[in-house]
Parts: C-alpha cells; sequence; structure tokens
C-alpha cells in the first residue's frame, strides 16, 4: 500500500472518529497558576481530571529533593538498571517502598504499564491462565495478551463468574489479576474475597493498586484498606506518578519474586532507568504521605462533601468511596458537549468515551485532590447542576 493510500485510509477512520464524538486531542497545558488551576489555551483552569490526589506534584520539599538531586546526578540515568543506571537513589527508594506496603523487595519501572507487562510476561505462557475482572487497567489486559496465556475475563466484581472460570481451567499456573481500584468507576474490588479464593484455589494473587495506594487507608493502600497482608497477595504493583505526584511505577513481593524479575521482566531489562533524580523526589513524596495526614483528612473531607451533595442535586454520580467520581451521561456526543460547557466556566472535567469505557457509558470523570477547596467543590457542584440537570 502507497503512502497515499495509505493516509486516505486512515483519514476515513479519524473522520469516523470525529462523526462519533470519539476523537480524542490533547489539551496543551502551557502553566500552573497554582495547585489546582492550570492555564490552557491563555484560560486559567480549575483542574478536576488530574490523579494527583494529594496535590505532591507542586509540594516544595519534593520540588527542592529534585532540584538537588538534578545537581547531584544530572537529569538523567544513562543506562538501563542491569548495566550502570541503577544508583544509590534508586536502591534507597525501592527498600523505602518495600518497608511502607509490607512486602521483603520491591522493584522500581518506569511505568505502570511497563510493570504489568514485565511481571504477567516473565511468570506466565501459553501453557498457564489468566483471569482478569473485565473493567481491568488495558495495561493488564494487554500484558496477558502478549504473554500468550488464555485470558478470562470475569464480570466486573463478580466472584461466582470468577469461580465459574477458574474450577474449568486445567492450566499449569492460574493467576487472577484486578485493579484494586478501577480507574474509570472508582470502585473497589473485594480483595479479601479475592485472596481467600485464590488461596483455596491455589492460584496467584496479582494485585494493580495504581489508584488505591496514597489514598486508601490514610495512603498505606488497597491492602491495609482490606486487611490483607502481603503473603495473602503475593504479587502488588502501585504507580507512582498519581498520589505520590512524580513519575514511575513498582512491583512489591518475595525476595524469589523480585529476583526473577530482574532476570526476565524485558520491559524492567531492556529501558533505561529513570532518572536518579526522581527517585529522590519520591523518597521525599513517600515520607511526605507518612507524615503530612492532614492531606488524607481533606480529600476525605471533599469526597464525603462532594457525595453527599451529588446525591441532594440527583446528579447521576456512579457509587465511589475514592476522589474518581464518575458521572454518568452514556451518550458520548452530549458527555462531549458538557465538558466543553464545563471548560467554558472555567472546569476541566474530562470526557470519558469509549473505548475506554463500554458502549453507551460515556461519563465525565471528576477527580478531586487535597488542593482543592470546599469553594471550588461548590462551584463545580453549581455548574454541573446547570449542564447536567437543568
Amino acid at each position: 500500500m502507497s503512502g497515499i493510500a495509505l493516509d486516505k485510509l486512515l483519514n476515513t477512520r479519524l473522520q469516523q472518529r470525529q462523526a462519533q464524538f470519539l476523537y480524542r486531542q490533547r489539551k496543551i497545558v502551557q502553566g500552573v497558576a497554582d495547585r489546582q488551576s492550570y492555564q490552557l489555551a491563555n484560560r486559567t483552569l480549575i483542574n478536576f481530571c488530574s490523579n494527583d490526589y494529594l496535590g505532591l506534584a507542586h509540594h516544595p520539599k519534593v520540588i527542592k529533593a529534585f532540584q538537588d538531586a538534578v545537581n547531584q546526578y544530572g537529569v538523567g540515568s544513562g543506562a538501563a538498571h542491569l548495566i550502570s543506571g541503577h544508583s544509590i537513589e534508586h536502591h534507597a527508594l525501592e527498600e523505602a517502598l518495600a518497608e511502607y506496603v509490607g512486602y521483603p523487595r520491591a522493584l522500581l519501572f518506569s511505568t505502570g504499564y511497563m510493570a504489568n507487562q514485565g511481571v504477567i510476561n516473565a511468570l506466565l505462557d501459553r501453557s498457564d491462565a489468566i483471569f482478569g475482572d473485565r473493567l481491568n487497567h488495558a495495561s493488564l489486559i494487554d500484558a496477558a495478551l502478549l504473554s500468550k496465556a488464555p485470558l478470562y475475563r470475569y464480570k466486573h466484581n463478580d466472584l461466582s463468574d470468577l469461580a465459574r472460570q477458574v474450577v474449568r481451567s486445567d492450566a499449569r499456573y492460574r493467576m487472577i489479576v484486578t485493579d484494586a481500584v478501577f480507574s474509570m468507576d472508582g470502585d473497589l474490588a473485594s480483595i479479601s474475597q479475592l485472596a481467600e479464593y485464590a488461596k483455596k484455589t491455589h492460584s496467584w494473587l496479582m494485585i494493580d493498586d495504581a489508584h488505591g495506594l496514597g489514598v486508601l487507608a490514610k495512603g498505606q493502600g488497597s491492602l491495609v484498606y482490606w486487611q490483607v497482608s502481603a503473603q495473602d497477595v503475593p504479587i502488588y504493583m502501585a504507580t507512582l506518578g498519581k498520589a505520590l505526584g512524580v513519575f514511575g511505577a513498582f512491583v512489591a513481593g518475595s525476595e524469589a519474586l523480585i529476583e526473577t524479575l530482574i532476570q526476565d521482566a524485558r520491559s524492567y531489562i531492556y529501558t533505561t532507568a529513570l532518572p536518579p533524580a526522581i527517585a529522590a523526589a519520591l523518597r521525599c513524596s513517600l515520607q511526605i504521605v507518612q507524615q503530612e495526614q492532614d492531606r488524607h483528612t481533606h480529600l476525605q473531607t471533599l469526597i464525603d462533601y462532594f457525595c453527599r451533595a451529588a446525591k441532594q442535586l440527583e446528579l447521576p454520580v456512579m457509587p465511589s468511596l475514592t476522589p474518581i467520581q464518575p458521572i454518568l451521561i452514556g451518550d458520548s456526543a452530549k458527555t462531549t458537549m458538557i465538558s466543553e460547557q464545563l471548560l467554558q466556566k472555567g472546569l476541566w472535567v474530562s470526557a470519558i468515551r469509549p473505548p475506554t469505557v463500554p458502549k453507551n457509558t460515556a461519563r465525565l470523570r471528576i477527580t478531586l485532590s487535597a488542593t482543592h477547596t470546599i469553594e471550588q467543590i461548590d462551584y463545580l457542584l453549581d455548574c454541573l447542576q446547570q449542564v447536567i440537570v437543568a
């Protein structure tokens, strides 16, 4: 196919996306006015779509830790961890993360996507089986497909459907994998029940706590929230660019698991390590998560306040106890229109449409941060009532 023919095909596909209100566009951030207001197209918008749940991305101590480390190490790591890229900052962060989440070891990855791919592909192949929640993040789905292990997707948070599928499996090894907090719905997987079932069926359990670490259980994450131990969840992954406000991800587990990943996880072995300055900033951020408990208290106050007020206003908010507060609209065109109306009122709220979410479940994905104020929540609620209920 010639380049001209290829462009014609691609342009047709893009036009179809636009006609279905599924076309995605990047918004260019010009600067940050304060910890919750961003500048786009020479306008200041209150940001209600960031995953910076604790507002640590702009914390002065985190910024200083990053700047000091840049002065000492430079802006890059220069190589993969197994070559010359593994600094004392990386090692200290891994030790701090392992201690915080209660595991013997932790291993840094550049992104959560790479961490999930690294784990699943290092441990499983076509002789095994993966059982994943139907609403799992794309990184878990793609990792399963890449491993060539058969992937069985059970109904969302439906343990009976999971059991029906596991009992029919004759795989060599079975892995149950789920998001702890579902990123587009804001609801929780029942990790205590999953841990009990995995133990009963001799299955491995992997938890992706990208949206739970730093948020649930005063920052300690989903395992503490559900009162399960590291022995109950042998594979634990969490990201570091959401509640911790910086960048990266890690996998926590036993000594044997981490050493196996160092040997076999291709997305760890064959990529440049995070800059040491990132690791230094993250260690500072982790300390703040543990020390500044008022951030968690304020965030929980905002979540409770928003949920009560949204219910009183009869807004179609999906059930969620987390900072992720989706408002189900359904139609993609209407969701896009409402998002644009909110933008005109100075509010940045993302319109989430298929294929990110199932067909006919387009929604506004509102995310709350500890840096928001009650007054900003009131303004958001007032505007939502105007554009949705009115």
